[in-house]
């Protein structure tokens, strides 16, 4: 994908043609499980709580040491730089510093409201532990939107043949990576136990 240049050769019976990907990135990858027992290691409730600059209805939100995370991150902030690259049709020259880190240790009837993250460039969700129900709850989710515990994007104006949302059940392991002012949310779940993420404000130095 290149934001500069059509997407692929796409050929039909009429001829080429090319079709073009335009708004913000938004990535995701899976840590390997060695990084994400290390990640779990920085998840404390005995941290300093980190509620009084969150939007959450959440009562455990506790900091994490963010030089200790991007150390962990660092291998997969290169393809985030490969994505960037391919995405925006141009390389992203300038160190990604994490500035911020924090763990969201959400239960039932918790939710976090449509945000965005201030005086950052990037921001990023890593599930780090999912309710053992939670799955099963989301299968039976019959409504519109995510469902369930799912983490959601909005961008833009909802209009006719535009796509200006998206949704993503949480998946042990899975990082996103988006710009900071994309608006995000999280539904609430009625699963027993603790839906475990660590969320990291980025800058660009």
């Amino acid at each position: 994908m290149n934001g500069q240049s059509d997407s692929s050769k796409n050929i039909d019976r009429s001829g080429i043609y090319n079709f073009f990907y335009w708004g913000p990135i938004l990535f995701q990858i899976k840590l390997h499980s060695q990084d994400l027992k290390k990640c779990a290691k920085l998840c404390s409730k005995k941290a300093d709580s980190a509620n009084e600059i969150l939007a959450g209805v959440i009562k455990h939100e506790h900091y994490v040491n963010p030089l200790e995370y991007q150390h962990i991150l660092d291998p997969y902030l290169i393809s985030f730089r490969h994505a960037y690259n391919q995405w925006y049709g141009k390389p992203l020259t300038k160190k990604i510093v994490t500035m911020q880190a924090w763990v969201n240790f959400m239960v039932a009837g918790e939710f976090n409201p449509p945000h965005i993250h201030n005086d950052c460039d990037f921001s990023s969700v890593l599930f780090v532990k999912i309710p053992k129900n939670l799955e099963e709850e989301q299968k039976k989710f019959t409504g519109r939107g995510g469902g369930p515990g799912s983490l959601s994007f909005t961008y833009g104006e909802t209009q006719l043949h535009s796509l200006g949302n998206r949704s993503f059940s949480p998946r042990v392991g899975d990082l996103f990576i988006f710009p900071a002012n994309l608006t995000h949310f999280v539904f609430p779940f009625t699963s027993k136990g603790e839906r475990i993420s660590i969320s990291a404000n980025f800058r660009l130095d």
